[in-house]
């Protein structure tokens, strides 16, 4: 059923992966780091989770559904890197790139997305 690209697949993997990575190090001591951590490691995780399900969707409603969550799951992490980053928890510059990264999968799945809704059935 999906038609995307095998690369965002892969991409948001490897995304995951570097949340993951991000987030072991936040999380090593108590406090807002920490606190943040868990809701960047849902939502950072969240994207590559739902294009994964979008891939084995049965029809094409279920396929833009999926899509569209981790559309959302993606500004998500977008928003949660920009607290990191503008609270000054995190240097921005080892943030930027990740931040980069997530801007760039969130154009690619909305892009996915709307070219699905907008296919005829």
């Amino acid at each position: 059923m999906a038609t995307e690209p095998l690369d965002i697949e892969v991409r948001t993997f490897q995304f995951a992966l570097r949340i993951v990575r991000l987030c072991r190090v936040l999380d090593e001591r108590p406090g807002v780091k920490r606190t943040l951590s868990n809701q960047l490691l849902r939502s950072g995780t969240s994207v590559g989770a739902n294009v994964e399900e979008a891939r084995a969707a049965y029809s094409r409603a279920e396929f833009v559904s999926k899509m569209s969550i981790a559309l959302k799951e993606s500004r998500e992490t977008c928003y949660w890197l920009r607290i990191l980053i503008e609270s000054e928890l995190v240097e921005a510059s080892l943030l930027n790139p990740l931040l980069s990264e997530a801007t760039e999968i969130m154009k690619v799945v909305g892009a996915i997305t709307s070219k699905a809704r907008r296919s005829p059935s």
